[in-house]
């Protein structure tokens, strides 16, 4: 792990493109609002209506599913991780998820919202990188949660 830089940084989608290689419709990061390298970052989602996923969850009443707000954390989290390193990832390197523990649903997002991450590294152990995310909304938590993701070789790219 490199160390904390405590300069505010801040990232575009193009910028989050190199270290993500996610691509609509599962891109869950459109802007870094900050990032002290090595310990903490803070990303935005902007949720509009035309997210795919509303046609079917549901439609009467549109609600973001859990999973997909502990993906933009997940995200968040591998920019913060990758930034540490001070790498960008290629075609042979992927981020897995390991676990999740104390994951807590707090209130709905829907369309208009803006999903505001933020994510701390807890620790680094044997390849293994912990962190402490939130999600909210106005202010208000909206998912939380530890993750635990490790970063590996592509096994679908290996020999080649």
């Amino acid at each position: 792990m490199t160390e904390t830089t405590t300069a505010k940084r801040t990232l575009g989608i193009n910028e989050i493109k190199e270290y993500l290689p996610h691509r609509y419709p599962l891109l869950l990061v459109d802007r870094v609002l900050d990032v002290e390298v090595g310990k903490r970052i803070t990303a935005i989602k902007n949720v509009t209506v035309n997210e795919e996923f509303f046609n079917g969850h549901f439609p009467h009443q549109p609600v973001m599913p859990g999973v997909l707000m502990i993906e933009a954390m997940a995200q968040t989290a591998a920019i913060l991780s990758f930034m540490t390193m001070d790498v960008k990832p290629d075609e042979n390197s992927v981020v897995y998820f390991v676990g999740i523990d104390n994951a807590r649903f707090k209130r709905p997002v829907g369309p208009g919202d803006q999903l505001v991450m933020d994510v701390e590294i807890l620790r680094v152990s044997r390849g293994i990188w912990k962190y402490k995310a939130t999600a909210s909304v106005d202010g208000k938590v909206a998912v939380e949660g530890e993750l635990m993701c490790t970063i590996r070789a592509n096994e679908n790219n290996a020999g080649q």
